[in-house]
């Protein structure tokens, strides 16, 4: 058997015999807590914060920091291929886009609109084929019409290049990072699996025919009788507008007006795709020559329509 311990007189009482002890305790461990370095906080509860504001100018000015300095412009996806990647040491897929007579038709300025932004055109389009007010919209400022028309938002009125200006291959440096924007391939209609990767019912044991089917959509008094809003079931998949951000450019081609981009573009062949400079990475330092040259080809185009 064995000993028992001795009791020593220095040996000191359980901690809830000594409320002064256990108090004690307390204050350290309150110390202790206070002085660790406090965790970011992402919902913004610090003491003395500017108050959001809800007109639309204040949102104009909470995006100002992300708003690209420059236009964009309008390509052609023409396909896919591959090259070597000399960072990398690495065969990369790459998309070919084609800008096909990409030009500046006209400006939104924020004192009428309410925002910065440049409308870039491109194609070609028969006269028969326009309507009378787009016809004005062109003739406005000589331009010639366009089969494609869209807007890219700039910071401020320094980004607005000059209307007629054509925007070519060129005006994208390789190496640079973009963002492109394009509608993605239609499904049309399709079923849960494929549009929402289920995994399908069982194969056996008792499943008749209904191997593909989505199954219940919604209990009965335990959720209310009733199919919950947003429940993933078939539809209609695709065709909605897909950005993918950060795509390096690989190659420049001015004088066919092709632009080369690392990665995959949503959208089929011949889809209207939008590049701009990517909001994510440092603006490009683009040469003040190519800037000039835009404005003077864009004037001369003017005055020559």
């Amino acid at each position: 058997m064995a000993p028992r311990p001795s009791i020593s007189v220095l040996t000191l009482p359980p901690t809830f015999l000594l409320p002064s002890l256990q108090t004690a305790q307390t204050a350290i461990r309150t110390i202790r807590s206070i002085a660790k370095h406090p965790k970011p906080n992402s919902w913004n509860t610090q003491r003395n914060l500017p108050l959001l504001q809800t007109s639309k100018e204040a949102a104009r000015l909470r995006r100002a920091p992300t708003t690209p300095l420059r236009t964009g412009a309008l390509a052609v996806k023409k396909g896919m291929t591959a090259m070597y990647d000399p960072v990398t040491a690495r065969r990369a897929p790459c998309t070919v886009l084609q800008l096909d007579r990409v030009q500046v038709v006209s400006h939104k300025t924020l004192s009428k609109h309410g925002y910065w932004a440049v409308q870039v055109g491109a194609g070609s389009k028969e006269a028969r084929n326009v309507t009378r007010p787009e016809q004005g919209h062109f003739s406005v400022n000589n331009i010639p019409l366009k089969r494609y028309l869209m807007e890219f938002r700039v910071k401020d009125e320094a980004g607005l290049t000059a209307v007629g200006t054509n925007i070519s291959a060129d005006w994208f440096q390789e190496g640079q990072f973009v963002d492109v924007r394009a509608d993605c391939r239609g499904m049309g209609f399709a079923g849960g699996m494929k549009r929402h990767g289920w995994a399908g019912q069982p194969r056996s044991h008792g499943n008749s025919l209904s191997h593909r089917v989505m199954g219940s959509a919604g209990g009965s008094q335990g959720s209310g009788s009733r199919v919950i809003p947003g429940k993933n079931m078939p539809g209609r998949m695709g065709g909605q507008q897909v950005t993918v951000q950060n795509l390096k450019i690989m190659k420049v081609d001015k004088e066919n007006g092709i632009v080369v981009v690392h990665g995959c573009v949503p959208g089929p062949k011949q889809a209207i795709v939008q590049l701009q400079d990517a909001v994510k990475k440092p603006w490009p330092d683009v040469p003040a020559a190519i800037l000039e040259d835009a404005a003077s080809a864009g004037s001369t185009a003017t005055a020559t329509v």
